[in-house]
């Protein structure tokens, strides 16, 4: 997922951003710590700390880190827990360039 992830990040214009990849959702908790990125991608399950787990404790610690999910399901319930958790999108597959363009754009500019 996370491979199909970047290439569509690159296809949709985002070559040149510089990715970090963690395999579960506490290392993500640590990579972001270390890396403060732009903007986090995230699964929404994950081993270790879901998505949504992450998304809540990055909350809690008072983070304004910008953060949307991309996951393989997408409920109203899911998208309802995003939104209230302050998650600026939710992208679900089947996915495209362009509905990675759709979403970041007004994000990232």
């Amino acid at each position: 997922m996370r491979m199909i992830v970047a290439r569509t990040l690159r296809q949709a214009g985002y070559g040149d951003a510089e990715i970090t990849e963690a395999t579960n959702g506490a290392e993500a908790l640590e990579a972001i710590a270390r890396a403060e990125p732009d903007i986090v991608l995230s699964d929404w399950n994950m081993p270790e700390m879901t998505g949504i787990e992450l998304l809540r404790t990055l909350n809690g610690r008072g983070s304004t880190l910008k953060f949307g999910f991309v996951t393989s399901e997408s409920t109203a319930e899911m998208r309802d827990q995003a939104a209230k958790s302050g998650a600026l999108f939710l992208i679900a597959k089947p996915f495209t360039p362009e509905t990675f363009q759709e979403a970041l754009t007004p994000v990232l500019g």
